[in-house]
């Protein structure tokens, strides 16, 4: 498999991509799972983190029908065009571009609005939601006057207005007879506010502490709005999140040239002329100028010129590749100190940074949803609790005989089942585990990560750039006869200050790192594909290629863990200096750490075999988990084979070649000295570049996971007991309220534990 066989195969079966909208939770995606698979023939993937299907349909069927079979469940869906990761043009609008042309970026813009919504519906709430909570909770201020009708006008405009997007969510699964978590944070807060606003409107509100003088006159008004701000900042951080990381694609277009130097031959007098055009309407077969510091505009051939070509954003691969004429160059990459030639080979769709832009969304759409724990019990919990709420009111009002008396208790069912601390068992310790990985350099990319994390057994491990530094280090200077090692460093310096070359740069900037004095050099000269030369103190000084010299000393041989230069006049060698991608310092212990969780690491390069087994040795990697010499599909191919070998897989890299890798994976780790789409295409981001931020990373995650299954436990538990003393008449509204408060902040305590992760 290559980048440029990821379109479906032409088969009977037809495929479409959707972009779905109005979907709050796993059970969302799930129920338009169910509701498509009962078609004839139809086989489809609904992913809620990027708010997209993949779906595979059989003749009759047509796209039509799988719309209004979504529409008919309740969500929103557009047809997702085909398209090539072309850049953008300077006025890429926002929605109709995302559903007309299909950039991303359309895509991306839409995120916006919601992201926005939530943030803006949060802080409103969270600012008349404290002083709620002041005046129902702080002795001595439930005498004020009028305090529980401040407590009623501050708590209105939180419940029907900051509280909208759960009522609304539970009004839809109502008309589609499901519930989720929506469901159960608007059963709750409605009946704490209905029953608190009677209250106070019946005049029965008290002037004792809590704003009681019975069990019939107590205010729940602080419920209502605290649950309210809870989840609102929950779900304002989880759709920044979201929005974050359906970034990887947009950054892929920006990577892309947007418009191309072409040569074009008038035919009646030969003469060549040059004209830029737009990188859309450059075609196979022309032939388009690559100036020094410019994007090679698609993949091609080079038909004259020689030059060094940066592939690292593209390949990951620190050290630059020489070209010259019949050599292939790849689009996206960076152009250095020569003038090209480039006839193309690939354009649009067909391009190997258009196969991994469609790596990388075919497997983030692919990719399973994670449903959350509290969707899937409350799917049963919800029914459940309706059900004995109404049968509390029946029976009792069958038993007294009064309406009056059966209304409290029904009442303190629900308020014992709203939803407080099953509401704050994720949103909490997500928060506190989040902040807590901010501190250590580790970005955790919504709750999804979490489980993930859970079932990872295998890491695989870029070298370039994650066990690597990532660009071109002096590791060896040898030389022979009596000349030393810093007097070889100083002249080879001296030669190379005057290039561009990375190998010239690694070199001069060792020796200004030993602070070095560097001797002054006159008439340099680049020799193109094979050195450079100065005059220092009136020798011509060679630094290069080993032919460069007719004499060479057999101690100096060139070694195989990096790239040898040599180093000399009078046509012999002197001393060779050998520039490689060194192992970070931490890597040793960073994958012993990744053993001591019980994981199994791969390394997987790009690079040759001889460096990554060198490289493994180094880090205690074993050869026969060693995968070299690998293009950007292998990556993406590796990580599916060892999928399809039952292993649950953490890739770990920091490049635009990951991208696809990272996103196949069950879950992306992404170095943060790496490259955006990268950390775009991850689900765990390293803001620095420590390879024991692997192991912390996921150790956090798994720390957050239990603390979340920990809170869930007594968020349902604490239910599951207190229902039937409800429902005995034995919890009044004011105990219930008082022992979910209680179980509120036993869940917050529980998850201020994870602060302490790490110390």
């Amino acid at each position: 498999m290559t980048l440029h066989d990821t379109h479906e195969t032409a088969t009977d079966s037809q495929v479409v991509d959707l972009a779905i909208t109005g979907m709050t939770c796993a059970s969302c995606s799930a129920r338009i799972e169910r509701k498509l698979g009962k078609l004839e023939g139809v086989a489809a993937s609904v992913n809620l983190a990027t708010e997209k299907a993949h779906i595979r349909y059989d003749a009759p069927l047509t796209v039509q029908d799988i719309l209004a079979t979504v529409r008919a469940t309740g969500y929103g869906a557009e047809i997702i065009p085909e398209r090539a990761p072309a850049a953008p043009p300077a006025s890429a609008p926002g929605r109709d571009a995302g559903h007309q042309d299909g950039h991303a970026a359309g895509h991306v813009h839409e995120d916006v609005a919601p992201e926005s919504s939530l943030r803006r519906r949060a802080t409103i709430s969270a600012a008349l939601t404290l002083p709620v909570f002041i005046l129902a909770m702080v002795p001595g201020l439930a005498e004020v006057s009028g305090n529980a009708w401040w407590q009623f006008l501050l708590a209105t405009p939180v419940v029907v207005w900051a509280a909208w997007p759960f009522h609304r969510a539970a009004a839809v699964n109502a008309r589609h007879r499901a519930s989720t978590m929506d469901t159960l944070v608007s059963m709750g807060v409605l009946a704490a506010y209905l029953w608190s606003a009677v209250t106070v409107l019946t005049g029965r509100a008290g002037t004792t502490m809590g704003g009681m003088s019975d069990s019939d006159g107590h205010l729940y008004f602080e419920v209502a709005t605290v649950v309210t701000t809870f989840l609102l900042v929950g779900r304002w951080l989880e759709a920044r999140a979201k929005a974050q990381g359906k970034s990887a694609l947009t950054t892929l277009l920006d990577l892309g040239a947007k418009d191309v130097a072409v040569e074009s031959v008038d035919p009646s007098t030969g003469v060549v002329s040059e004209h830029r055009i737009p990188i859309e309407d450059l075609e196979v077969g022309a032939a388009f100028v690559v100036r020094p510091g410019e994007k090679v505009a698609t993949d091609g051939l080079v038909r004259s010129g020689r030059s060094t070509i940066d592939a690292s954003l593209v390949t990951g691969e620190s050290m630059p590749l020489d070209v010259a004429a019949g050599d292939e160059v790849t689009g996206g990459t960076l152009n250095g100190g020569g003038r090209l030639l480039v006839q193309a080979t690939r354009v649009g769709a067909d391009t190997t940074l258009a196969g991994i832009a469609r790596l990388v969304e075919n497997a983030q759409t692919g990719k399973a949803g994670v449903e959350r724990l509290a969707d899937r019990i409350s799917a049963v919990f919800v029914p459940v609790v309706l059900a004995l709420a109404a049968a509390t009111f029946v029976g009792w009002w069958i038993g007294t005989g009064s309406a009056t008396a059966a209304l409290p208790a029904a009442i303190a069912v629900l308020i014992i089942a709203c939803p407080c601390a099953l509401g704050l068992a994720t949103p909490t310790a997500i928060l506190v585990g989040t902040g807590r990985g901010a501190g250590l350099g580790i970005l955790i990319k919504g709750p999804q990560v979490l489980e993930d994390t859970r079932r990872v057994d295998t890491v695989v491990l870029d070298k370039t750039g994650t066990i690597t530094e990532g660009h071109p280090t002096l590791i060896d200077v040898t030389p022979a006869g009596r000349l030393t090692k810093e007097q070889a460093l100083r002249a080879a310096a001296a030669v190379e200050a005057g290039s561009e070359h990375p190998i010239a740069s690694a070199i001069v900037g060792a020796a200004r790192a030993r602070n070095l004095d560097i001797p002054d050099a006159r008439d340099f000269q680049a020799l193109t594909g094979s050195g450079a030369v100065a005059v220092i103190g009136g020798e011509e000084v060679f630094v290069g290629r080993r032919d460069l010299f007719t004499t060479v000393p057999t101690e100096l041989t060139p070694r195989s863990d990096g790239s040898t230069v040599w180093l000399g006049w009078g046509g012999i060698a002197r001393a060779t200096l050998t520039v490689a991608d060194a192992v970070r310092a931490d890597a040793e212990r960073g994958v012993r750490d990744l053993g001591e969780l019980g994981l199994t690491a791969y390394l997987l390069t790009g690079d040759s075999a001889v460096t990554a087994h060198a490289v493994a040795r180094a880090v205690g990697i074993p050869a026969d988990r060693v995968i070299a010499e690998v293009r950007p599909a292998d990556k993406h191919a590796m990580i599916e084979r060892l999928q399809h070998d039952g292993h649950v897989v953490a890739m770990v890299g920091d490049g635009v070649n990951d991208a696809a890798a990272l996103a196949q994976a069950d879950l992306g780790v992404a170095m943060g000295s790496g490259t955006d789409v990268a950390a775009a295409s991850a689900d765990l981001v390293l803001m620095g570049d420590r390879v024991t931020a692997i192991a912390q990373g996921i150790g956090l995650s798994r720390a957050t996971l239990r603390v979340i299954k920990q809170n869930l436990a007594w968020a349902f538990g604490y239910n599951i007991a207190a229902i039937p003393l409800a429902m005995a008449g034995l919890l009044n509204p004011m105990i219930a309220g008082a022992a979910m408060a209680a179980s509120s902040v036993l869940v917050v305590s529980n998850s201020l534990r994870l602060r302490r992760y790490g110390r």
